[in-house]
């Protein structure tokens, strides 16, 4: 069984990417098998509850002001409507149920209604997360009480080549936010996005700064960027400036996290619609065990549900039920 521990070194997490890749998957499966059901993943939904008209300027992201991709700019969702959309996701076999929000952070007139909805999501019985930018330590505090049990912010890349991606955040405004969901006691989820023209080095120094935080993220969700026509690096990959991730290279960071952050779900998110069933498969493997069900992720296409039930079917895979084992704030041993 793998140790927990936060004191990795790029060199060791540089040295799992470097191994044949079979071993590296056998590692990573067996890291799996130690603390979650093999045949197991958990589904989520994603919902965007206030879209478009971010003022940040994410190059890989179709809801920032800067991007010319379309997307308009609507307001906070109805409470109602995301109660409605949240019973929708758990008759569809949903354990968790996630919500989007395109701010750098809330305003405190919103705080209210995120509040009763997180509470009305929660009464239903499904697991809560949220993703609505930098918290102030009150606003982490209101949601801590309202019994938010996932607070989302992602790291995006590496230190080095954050910047290259964002200029109106910086990669040390991310983890003080992710000290301050840690502080007022709420689960984290926080992960990143993958073949946006980074490096294995970058890809390396993404996993080690999840890896030796304090206490791991109890989710780490892998992203493939979905490059969209408008913004910084869709036009920069529809230019071939930027060439699509290798497959087996985004299994290898799968399975690198996996075996770094051994109790953390690791989540397949965004770009599976454009993955084929073998390199799905092969991320089951190597310990991804959370995906996103539906056929869109906030402005994004996702597999869809039809899909997702082939496939789980050609695998032999289940649905999650009931909280995972060996998970909830469970600390790491330095």
């Amino acid at each position: 069984m793998s140790a927990l521990r936060s004191d990795w070194t790029r060199e060791e997490i540089a040295a799992l990417f470097d191994l044949p890749f079979t071993e590296l998957v056998f590692q990573a499966a067996t890291v799996h098998r130690a603390y979650h059901a093999p045949d197991q993943v958990q589904l989520c939904t994603l919902l965007s509850i206030k879209t478009g008209g971010c003022p940040e300027d994410c190059g890989y992201c179709s809801q920032s002001v800067k991007a010319d991709s379309g997307v308009e700019a609507t307001k906070l969702m109805d409470v109602q409507a995301v109660l409605q959309s949240a019973a929708q996701a758990k008759d569809h076999g949903s354990q968790r149920f996630c919500m989007g929000a395109a701010w750098r952070n809330p305003k405190d007139r919103d705080m209210p209604a995120i509040v009763e909805i997180v509470k009305g999501v929660r009464a239903m019985g499904l697991e809560t997360c949220m993703t609505l930018g930098m918290l102030a330590p009150h606003q982490a505090d209101m949601l801590a009480e309202a019994g938010l049990d996932y607070y989302n912010h992602n790291i995006d890349s590496s230190p080095e080549y954050y910047e290259r991606v964002i200029t109106t955040r910086t990669m040390d405004e991310r983890l003080d936010t992710l000290a301050e969901v840690r502080r007022a006691g709420i689960n984290v989820c926080s992960g990143g996005i993958v073949g946006m023209g980074e490096t294995r080095a970058d890809r390396v120094g993404f996993v080690h700064t999840l890896a030796t935080l304090p206490q791991h993220p109890e989710s780490v969700p892998v992203n493939a960027l979905v490059p969209v026509k408008g913004t910084v690096l869709g036009d920069m990959l529809a230019d071939t400036t930027l060439a699509k991730i290798d497959d087996i290279e985004f299994v290898r960071t799968v399975a690198v996290a996996r075996i770094t952050m051994p109790l953390s779900m690791v989540r397949l998110s965004a770009g599976r619609e454009s993955m084929s069933e073998a390199t799905q498969a092969l991320c089951f493997m190597a310990g991804a065990n959370s995906i996103f069900t539906g056929d869109k992720l906030l402005t994004a296409p996702n597999a869809g549900d039809d899909s997702d039930a082939a496939l789980f079917g050609n695998l032999g895979l289940t649905a999650l039920k009931g909280e995972e084992p060996m998970r909830a704030k469970a600390s790491c041993a330095a």
